[in-house]
This record gives C-alpha cells, sequence and structure tokens, in this order.
C-alpha cells in the first residue's frame, strides 16, 4: 500500500462519491479471474485493489471524526503492524 495513492484516493472520495470506488473494486476483482494474465499483472491489480480499500478505510475513519493527516498516519500504522506480526 502507498499512502500517497490511498491520500489521493481518499481526496477523489470526499469530492465525488464512495461508489465510484466500490465499483472500480467489482471491476477489478472480476478481472483477477481472466486466466491469461500474469502473476505480475495480478500483483498490480491487487496493489490497486488494496489502494482502494485503504482509501475507504481513511474515509470512514474521517467521517466519524477522525482528522485526515491522524486516519491516514493510524490506517498506515495498524497496516505495518499488521505487516510485523
Amino acid at each position: 500500500m502507498k499512502l500517497p495513492v490511498i491520500k489521493h484516493l481518499t481526496n477523489f472520495i470526499e469530492e465525488n462519491d464512495q461508489d465510484y470506488v466500490l465499483e472500480t473494486i467489482e471491476t477489478l476483482e472480476a478481472l483477477t479471474e481472466v486466466p491469461s494474465l500474469k502473476e505480475e499483472e495480478l500483483d498490480v491489480i491487487g496493489e490497486l485493489i488494496s489502494n482502494l480499500y485503504g482509501a475507504i478505510e481513511v474515509d470512514k475513519m474521517i467521517k466519524e471524526g477522525t482528522p485526515k493527516k491522524e486516519a491516514l498516519n493510524a490506517f498506515m500504522k495498524r497496516v505495518l503492524g499488521a505487516i510485523d506480526s
């Protein structure tokens, strides 16, 4: 996951609507079922999906009252903590 990408997507959600991101996730998930995709292509799609889900999670925290910067930092700490485990 990349914080700048999640931040950009969070801004996109604020300016538009979360539904766009959810539909994008559905589309990308459907693409993963193409049997001819290479492993590298699946990795890229997986990274995109992870960033999209991350932005949705950060947006949820912001809507619950967490300041944006704090929400982004808390999310990344949680992700890094999960990786370290």
